[in-house]
Formats: C-alpha cells, structure tokens, sequence
C-alpha cells in the first residue's frame, strides 16, 4: 500500500500539474496510448488538474476494444460448438459481436469459461483429451509471451486438443498509422508501460526521428502520468523529438529479451485488422512454423469470416481519438454497458466505460457523475 500511495499522493500530484502549468505556452495535443491510463486520467481527474491549452486525446490503447468484430464472431461461432471448450480472459465475454457474444453463448449452455492464464486452458485441454480447447488469445505485446509460452507447453507435452484463437496487435504501427492519417492532430504520446516492459522501447526511436513527435513511456498511477505529461510537454516547448522513459522503475531500453525470444519463435508478423479502424500493416501477430496447428482459426474453419460494424457505434473515432466518447450519439443512450454496441462500453480499459462509470456526461456536455 505505501508504494501505491507514492504513486497516488495528492500533494505530488499538484506540485506536477504546476509544473506542467508553467511549462505550457501554447496549446498542445498529447495521446496516451493505453487504456488504463485513460481510466486513471478519468477516474481521478487527472485532466482537470490541466491548463485549458493541454488536450488529452484517448487512444486506441484497449486491446479487447480493437478485436475486429468478425474475431468476436468467430469466438462465438466456436464457442457454440458442442464439443468445445472456449476459455477466455472474463473481458471478452460482454464484447459484442454482429449478433451476440460469448456471455449469450454460455446462458445457452455453451461451456465457456474464464480463465486468469492461458496455461489453465492448457491444463484444461489436459484433463477433458475428448474435448476441444480454445484460448482467446487477445491483446498487445505484453500478453503476447504468455500466450506463446501456453503453446509451447502444449506444443512440448503432445496436448493437440487445444487452439488459440489469435487476435494480438502492435502498438508501434497502430501510433505510425495515426500519425499518418490526414485527420492526425497528435503532437506527442505517453506510451504505455507494461508493453515496454516486454518490448523495451528501442523500437519507437524511429518513429520520433520519422515524424518528430516527443513520445514518453509511462506508468499507470496519477503522478506516474502526470510526470509524462510533464516530459512530454518539456519537449515540444522545447522543440526536442525524442524517446524518453518515466516508468523506468519498470522499463529498459531493451525490455524482456527473454520474452521477446519466445514471441518471436512462436509468431510472426502480420497485417491486422482493427475494430473501428481497419487494417494496419504488420500490426498483428499470428502462429507460424510448426505452431500453426494450434491456430483455432484453421482447425474450426473461420479464417475467411468477415462483419460488419454496427452503423451506430462511434467507436473507432473514439479510439482513433477524433472525438470524446460523450460526443458520440449513442454514448449513455442507446449504447451502455447493459447494452452496448461497441467494446469500449464495456471493456475494463474501454475509454467510453471510463466515461460512462467516472464520468457521466450529459448530451449539454456538463459532468453528471455528482
């Protein structure tokens, strides 16, 4: 508790928004790129400690809400099959699909279950050998080595009733992708830290020198966000473009070689779709080599399935960090975490769940959480 305290104390939360207060000159746009930021941003109002010139743009840093809509089909799909067991992360399970989700599908009597690592799906496919076993195999790098090391344990003991279903995404893409786009607006990035604790953040180096935006890596609790925010805005009132590492209590340069190895032996890179966006060049991982017959795609036959966005769902301008959430139309109305139309509503990092659970706002833009 004291070291979340640290991180959590109020004095030294203000002390750095003071700073930043008298940094500030002009206005500025930074993103944070990872949705437990955007939760800590929202629920302890971070952002209204901020001079009026600094923006906060929410970025597609919640990798159950960039799961393509047909990945979520398919889970279904899988999951209703009667001599399957699909085991998942408990998030994944509310996250709509084009016509349900996998918490329907276990109301109906599908055997989902939610597990807390992909080597209990594993040991589940070891105990039920007349059963198929499927992991959900959701999210950036940092779950990327775990999901490998279930393979290759699976892989190692002869368990050939047990799959993934592979949905990982890359963060350095998805930020060149924005920074690419006409509509981008972003002239600085707090990256998000327990990605670089695997990856290291050697990787974004080129991305500065590219585009000469300032990206910082940072922690998660107040003042570890408010401090990024700090460096960052040093370095456009500067005119600096450069690499820098506030969580370096966590984070090297060089990250987790160890884990980066058993992802790259696993893996390979490739384009990826992402809810709300699209498809972005060699963004997403998927099995390769000898580990492609654990490819849940392959073995169910779903690969080639496509989906539809609901047309009512602003998600991916939300993620895209072109609006608020409470900007969207359906936010609070037709769209919330009973019944939501896109996976930011009800994702544990979803911004539009931050929005909805800290800080319910009205469509007069006022803050109706009190």
């Amino acid at each position: 508790m004291k070291y979340i305290d640290e991180y959590r104390d109020p004095a030294a939360a203000q002390a750095l928004a003071e700073k930043i207060a008298r940094t500030v000159t002009r206005p500025w746009n930074l993103m944070e790129v990872c949705g437990g930021q955007t939760h800590s941003i929202v629920r302890f109002g971070i952002d209204t400690l901020l001079p009026p010139e600094l923006n906060l743009i929410h970025g597609p840093g919640c990798p159950v809400c960039v799961t393509p809509i047909e990945n979520i089909d398919k889970a279904v799909k899988i999951a209703a099959l009667p001599d399957v067991i699909f085991t998942s992360f408990g998030d994944m399970l509310r996250v709509p699909g084009s016509a349900g989700d996998l918490f329907g599908v276990r109301a109906s009597g599908g055997d989902v279950r939610i597990v807390y690592s992909p080597l209990d799906a594993v040991e589940i496919a070891r105990a039920h050998p007349d059963r198929q076993v499927v992991f959900f195999a959701v999210g950036f790098e940092t779950t990327a080595p775990a999901n490998a090391m279930a393979v290759k344990r699976a892989a190692l003991d002869g368990i050939t009733n047990f799959t993934l279903l592979v949905s990982h995404v890359l963060v350095p893409p998805a930020i060149e992708a924005l920074l690419s786009s006409p509509n981008n607006r972003i002239q600085g990035f707090l990256a998000a830290g327990h990605v670089c604790t695997i990856m290291g953040y050697k990787q974004y180096e080129p991305i500065t020198a590219k585009y000469h935006v300032p990206i910082v890596v940072t922690g998660f609790e107040p003042v570890d966000i408010l401090h990024g925010i700090l460096m960052c805005v040093r370095q456009l009132e500067q005119g600096r473009a450069e690499v820098e590492n506030q969580y370096s209590r966590v984070v090297k340069r060089d990250g987790n070689p160890i884990a980066q190895r058993i992802v790259d032996e696993v893996f390979g890179t490739v384009d990826r779709k992402w809810r709300g966006i699209g498809t972005i060049p060699a963004s997403g991982l998927a099995l390769q080599g000898q580990f492609t017959q654990f490819d849940a795609e392959t073995r169910f036959s779903v690969a080639d399935y496509t989906a539809d966005e609901d047309p009512n769902c602003l998600s991916g301008h939300v993620l895209q960090g072109q609006i608020k959430p409470h900007q969207c139309p359906a936010f609070g109305v037709t769209c919330t975490p009973d019944r939501p139309l896109g996976a930011p509503m009800v994702s544990a990092e979803g911004a539009c769940a931050a929005y909805y659970r800290y800080r319910r706002i009205a469509k007069t833009g006022h803050s109706i959480r009190e």
